[in-house]
C-alpha cells in the first residue's frame, strides 16, 4: 500500500470514528427513509435538514459532520438553491472496501 492510500485510510477511520457520523453514512444507504422532499433524494441527495432530524443535533454539528464525511470522500454533496443534499459516493466506497481488504 502507498503512503497516500495509508493517510487516506486513515482520514476515513477518523471520519468514521465518531458514532453518528458512522451512523449517517448507514442511514445514506437508503434515502428514501427520509422524509419525501421537492427533489427525490435518490436523485440529489437527503436534505441536510433531514440528517439533522434524524441525528438530533444541531444545524451547524450536522454540517459539520458532512464536511468531515464529504473531505473524505464518503459522501458528495448537491446544492439546490439554498439548501445542501448529501450521497454516499458508492464509487469511493467500494475502492475503500478494496483498499481495506488488501491492506489487512
Amino acid at each position: 500500500m502507498q503512503a497516500a492510500e495509508a493517510d487516506h485510510l486513515v482520514a476515513v477511520f477518523k471520519a468514521l470514528g465518531h458514532p453518528t457520523r458512522l451512523a449517517i453514512l448507514g442511514w445514506l444507504k437508503d434515502p428514501a427513509s427520509f422524509p419525501p422532499q421537492d427533489r427525490p433524494a435518490e436523485e440529489v441527495g437527503v436534505c441536510l435538514k433531514h440528517i439533522q432530524a434524524r441525528a438530533e443535533v444541531s444545524q451547524s454539528t450536522a454540517s459539520q459532520f458532512m464536511a468531515t464525511l464529504q473531505r473524505a470522500n464518503l459522501v458528495t454533496c448537491t446544492r439546490v438553491g439554498q439548501w445542501s443534499h448529501y450521497q454516499r459516493d458508492e464509487t469511493e466506497i467500494a475502492l475503500l472496501r478494496h483498499l481495506i481488504g488488501a491492506s489487512l
